[in-house]
């Protein structure tokens, strides 16, 4: 059964980081773990003109140094600011049926809005982007039902809109991918 390892990427909220698993293996229904050995630094993909980094060249160094295990899903978490070319921004970025994700807290804070920090908010906001980027990793497009989780958000308001899980239509394509999976009703 495949299981899931988050990988912290500098800079990155170590108490989101250690909430994160706890809140995606009841919705998952696989094991999650912290990648306790450092924090990656994604210089590297930093763009100069941009101030940003590209999620694209973190999800390849993911794979190239986390990706030996096959039957793991890798996430990793950030609260850099993350984009792909065509995109101002991006809060996270995945691999459709493949074995990397990334996701970015960076956009999904209140307080870079201008509003008070919302820590309940921002663990919310971050355990749906986190479900939904795994979800492509195991091949779920996005979905039209506006409630589920695969449906694609542009701005963090329609991430509030969200529910944490899939709808039924995305559980039923998970039990045909996912051995082992058993539904939930939501």
């Amino acid at each position: 059964m495949e299981s899931i390892l988050i990988v912290p990427i500098s800079p990155f909220d170590e108490q989101l980081t250690d909430q994160l698993p706890l809140r995606l293996i009841p919705i998952l229904k696989r094991s999650v773990t912290v990648d306790r050995g450092g924090a990656m630094d994604p210089s590297f993909a930093f763009d100069t003109a941009r101030n940003q980094f590209n999620s694209t060249k973190i999800l390849a160094h993911l794979l190239t140094n986390y990706g030996e295990v096959p039957d793991r899903k890798i996430l990793g978490l950030t609260v850099a600011d993350l984009f792909i070319p065509v995109l101002t921004f991006v809060f996270g970025e995945a691999q459709l049926s493949g074995q990397a994700a990334v996701v970015s807290t960076y956009r999904l804070d209140e307080s870079i809005y201008g509003l008070p920090e919302d820590s309940g908010l921002l663990l919310e906001r971050s355990v749906k982007e986190a479900v939904h980027e795994i979800g492509h990793t195991f091949g779920l497009y996005h979905c039209h039902d506006f409630e589920c989780v695969m449906h694609s958000s542009t701005v963090a308001e329609e991430i509030d809109l969200k529910r944490t899980d899939f709808c039924p239509r995305c559980v039923q394509m998970l039990d045909q991918v996912l051995p082992g999976r058993e539904s939930r009703q939501r």
